[in-house]
């Protein structure tokens, strides 16, 4: 059997009319002589009935702080609605599909509710279905434990199990399907006509998810990149040939080519924080800064561009956590301040390895557009700005004028 493994995001599956041509993608595989095996997302978005934010919003009203294991069988429930919907679509249809939860289709995890990572795989169930040409629709997102708690893998999650499904099949190729037609240059709900980005490589759409981009989860790309699996991100709606993520040129698996663009895309995080904490103390020499660090860590406190010097530790936070950084702080005597409405945003390119002159650029780009920056950080493949969040937009544009991101044949 050569398998095609087909993920579809909770957008593509919003509709009835978006369940059809989902089925229809489906079964235009069958017909190019493939077997389909399908993973799902929850139906829809925030606000739709079936939706994880729905759900998540169901339990805490009866609790706001739900016990981890109840909110996680809670939050399976949508993708096994849509796992069924999907398949009683194409069983209407005339081809015959079979709902499995994460857990019947073999799928085994650690016991961390709420990101759990996939420790093993027993795909015969999907093999069995596949042998009797039954289409296995898998919910994503979800497993369980050795002992038998369902588990889920965190937001994106459905992309994971698309890949580890794939990775137990050793089929090379996972479709993922969404509401745009592949990764964009920049968001195109700030530049509604960025072109469609035609290759990446593993290392610039881990970047781009990483730093905002919600194209695919960076821990899916992770493992196509450990197993070699090429990855297609495909709009269910548009016809198009999409983007294909591989390896960079050079590799022994399929590769993409690198282009000579320095930048490739833009992304951004909204909503953040910017931390400042000074003291009399030098932080470089004493052992305030590791308490500091600890107290964040054991308080699941996320931080990132992080700033130190003898008299200054600074770095961002999600706005969520602003009240618990206060009060985690608050104990310490330190000078510190947290100031909400920022942004972070970041232009990520293979191609500005070892190229002078990017960071000019970035800087006096948003110099001329007025756009105050307030720090930075940079690796390999990226450059980070932290910027007011009012400025966002302007930031985007003058970026992407800078680096000619407009231009298809990307």
């Amino acid at each position: 059997m050569e398998f095609s493994v087909l993920k579809f995001g909770g957008s593509s599956l919003a509709t009835e009319e978006l369940r059809r041509l989902a089925a229809q993608r489906i079964i235009e595989k069958i017909k190019s002589g493939f077997v389909p095996v399908v993973v799902v997302s929850a139906m829809g978005r925030a606000g739709d009935s079936y939706s994880t934010d729905s759900l998540i919003d169901v339990i805490r009203r009866a609790n706001p702080n739900p016990d981890p294991q109840n909110l996680d069988l809670m939050l399976s429930c949508g993708e096994i609605i849509s796992a069924a919907v999907l398949a009683e679509t194409l069983n209407q249809l005339g081809y015959r599909a079979q709902a499995l939860t994460g857990w019947q289709a073999g799928i085994v995890t650690d016991q961390e509710f709420g990101s759990a990572r996939i420790a093993s795989i027993d795909p015969e169930a999907i093999i069995q279905a596949c042998r009797e040409q039954i289409i296995p629709v898998v919910a994503g997102f979800q497993g369980q434990t050795d002992s038998g708690r369902v588990t889920t893998l965190g937001r994106g999650g459905s992309d994971i199990t698309a890949v580890a499904v794939a990775a137990a099949l050793e089929c090379p190729v996972v479709e993922i399907y969404t509401d745009v037609d592949g990764v964009k240059t920049v968001d195109p709900r700030l530049i509604p006509d960025a072109p469609t980005i035609k290759e990446l490589t593993y290392g610039e759409i881990i970047e781009l998810a990483h730093l905002g981009a919600k194209v695919v989860h960076p821990r899916a790309v992770e493992i196509a990149m450990e197993a070699g699996i090429e990855l297609k991100i495909l709009g269910t709606e548009q016809a198009g040939l999409g983007t294909t993520i591989a390896a960079g040129a050079g590799s022994k698996k399929r590769s993409v080519k690198i282009t000579d663009r320095v930048v490739t895309g833009i992304a951004h995080l909204t909503r953040r924080a910017h931390v400042k904490i000074s003291g009399q103390e030098d932080f470089n020499k004493s052992e305030l800064t590791l308490r500091i660090f600890d107290l964040l860590a054991r308080n699941q406190i996320s931080i990132d561009l992080i700033y130190l010097s003898p008299q200054l530790i600074a770095f961002i936070i999600d706005e969520a956590k602003v009240d618990l950084v206060k009060q985690v702080l608050a104990d310490l005597g330190l000078n510190t301040t947290v100031e909400k409405g920022y942004a972070k945003v970041s232009v990520v390119g293979a191609g500005m390895h070892g190229v002078p002159g990017v960071m000019a650029r970035v800087v006096r780009s948003l110099e001329r557009a007025n756009v105050p920056i307030f720090q930075t950080t940079d690796s390999h493949a990226n450059i980070s700005c932290l910027i007011r969040e009012k400025d966002l937009l302007e930031a985007v544009r003058a970026l992407y004028a800078e680096f000619e991101l407009s231009k298809e044949g990307m």
